[in-house]
């Protein structure tokens, strides 16, 4: 196994909450090269969590040689010794900058989450928690941190209900300027944080549901219970869960639980909903208006998915570095292998073939439209 596949392999264990195991990931690849400030890193973030505390420090500074101009490894490694220092204010900023550098790096988001805890801010430690697990695709990296009991607040609640007055500015005969205080969310919009809150702790909610009801169209199309009208508008949203034949909703279910979910995380829940039904009439209107043609709208918008998942790798290739290389390539040969799968199901009739270009070329730029990145990132 390469050194790749073995920090791909640390990193999953500790979203897992598994510390030990990524432990020993980060073990291997550090006998492969010893001269890495990511392996270093991760061994020292692992043992914050097995409570090896004095390895953690001495991982922590063999990141900061590795680094001496400084870097993201360093910075976190940084942050980790501020943690245990008990500067938790300081290692917040510490890491905030690295986020601010990189914000697709899931295990800062849980480390933010985690010290805005300790200083009491649970709203904001929730939406950073919320953040790794979707970067992580659900993971809650549990037993990954040390118990800390939270701060106490240095003022009372209600002093901070007052207006902060900033200084009379007497030379230039400036008057006083309030600084309006937080006004707290009336109850449309908690509920609506509740909401949003607890639906980013259920991943894979959406393609559960779309599992569920492809089933179930399926099944009622299949035994005769629906009959298809293309001439209502309408129904081309029905038929965006509706496959064929049983092969074809098994291959697309398949394709959902591995890709459909990875997408999922990667997105949030309401950009995965866009890209799943947007992709799926992109290439029912190709196949129905432009060829004259009816595929299987559930296959158009599966493969505007695997669209989506090659979007985020292209626009994300330069922070990924060679894991981004090497996943774009299985993309490509994954996208590839159910191109040829649905022309031999579809017997070379290439209206059906043209809509799933459509739709995995409209999945790819929807994707780069509405993927949450850095924009320098781009290329």
């Amino acid at each position: 196994m390469d050194i790749q596949t073995y920090l791909e392999q640390g990193k999953q264990a500790l979203a897992q909450g598994s510390p030990r195991e990524a432990a020993i990931a980060y073990a291997h690849s550090a006998q492969l090269e010893s001269d890495n400030p990511m392996i270093h890193l991760g061994l020292a973030e692992a043992n914050l969590g097995l409570g090896s505390y004095g390895v953690v420090q001495m991982a922590c500074r063999r990141v900061q040689e590795l680094q001496p101009a400084g870097g993201q490894e360093s910075g976190l490694a940084q942050a980790l010794l501020d943690l245990l220092d008990r500067r938790f204010e300081r290692a917040l900023q510490g890491v905030d900058a690295v986020i601010s550098e990189d914000p697709g790096i899931a295990y800062a988001h849980a480390l933010r989450s985690h010290l805005l805890r300790i200083t009491g801010q649970t709203y904001d430690a929730n939406l950073a928690r919320a953040r790794a697990a979707r970067l992580s695709y659900g993971g809650r990296f549990e037993h990954c941190f040390p118990n800390v009991e939270p701060l106490t607040p240095p003022e009372p609640a209600k002093q901070l209900a007052q207006p902060t007055v900033l200084p009379t500015n007497t030379a230039n005969g400036a008057s006083r300027e309030s600084i309006p205080t937080w006004s707290r969310p009336n109850g449309m919009q908690r509920r609506m944080i509740r909401a949003r809150f607890m639906m980013s702790q259920m991943p894979g909610l959406v393609t559960n549901i779309i599992v569920a009801l492809s089933i179930i169209a399926f099944l009622a199309f299949y035994l005769g219970v629906l009959k298809i009208n293309i001439t209502n508008p309408l129904w081309y949203l029905g038929l965006i869960f509706i496959a064929v034949s049983p092969f074809q909703l098994i291959i697309n279910l398949f394709s959902l639980f591995f890709v459909g979910r990875a997408v999922e995380g990667l997105f949030g829940k309401w950009r995965y909903i866009v890209i799943y039904l947007a992709s799926g009439l992109i290439g029912l209107l190709v196949d129905q208006y432009f060829l004259g043609g009816l595929g299987s709208g559930m296959t158009y918008a599966v493969f505007g998915i695997f669209g989506a998942l090659g979007g985020f790798y292209f626009i994300n290739r330069k922070s990924l570095g060679g894991f981004g290389q090497g996943a774009f390539q299985q993309w490509l040969l994954f996208a590839g292998l159910n191109i040829v799968l649905n022309i031999a199901f579809a017997q070379g009739q290439l209206t059906h073939v043209y809509g799933l270009i459509a739709s995995i070329v409209g999945g790819l730029i929807i994707a780069v439209l509405l993927a949450p990145r850095q924009r320098r990132n781009l290329f």
